[in-house]
């Protein structure tokens, strides 16, 4: 306890690391985290299919372009999610949507693993809510003029 001239007790200051803990932890919640991270890791899962060695690739031709375009726009549908949360609805239902056709243009969606990840997180985003802020309190009655 830290005790100033007068002898009165001062609030203690946190530390740099409990500062950085509490704002990463507010940035956190004041956005769809979770859900743009399933969809960013969804996207990853879909892209890296079809990004394999040179000799994979060769064998599967123009297949591989739509596998890594839709991974493409899941991405950025998860980082929209994190940085643009006022737009978690559009980025919700596109990587939902992107999920499901990969199951059939994507190699099983990334085998299964990015469509339910897509799916999963698409959801999350779509169904998060800011957290209400407080309503100003009403003005107190005036009193009567006559």
């Amino acid at each position: 306890m830290l005790l100033t001239p007068s002898g009165a007790s001062a609030p203690a200051v946190p530390s740099p690391p409990v500062r950085a803990v509490r704002a990463w932890r507010r940035w956190r919640r004041s956005r769809p985290f979770w859900g743009g991270l399933l969809t960013v890791l969804a996207g990853l899962e879909i892209c890296a299919i079809p990004l394999a060695p040179l000799k994979v690739m060769l064998h599967q031709g123009v297949a591989g372009i739509p596998s890594v375009l839709m991974g493409l726009i899941m991405i950025v549908m998860g980082l929209a999610g994190w940085f643009a949360p006022h737009h978690r609805s559009l980025a919700g239902i596109v990587t939902t949507l992107l999920a499901c056709a990969a199951l059939v243009l994507s190699n099983l969606g990334g085998f299964l693993i990015g469509t339910v990840l897509g799916i999963v997180g698409g959801g999350l985003m779509f169904a998060w809510r800011p957290l209400p802020t407080a309503a100003p309190a009403p003005p107190p009655p005036q009193g009567d003029p006559s």
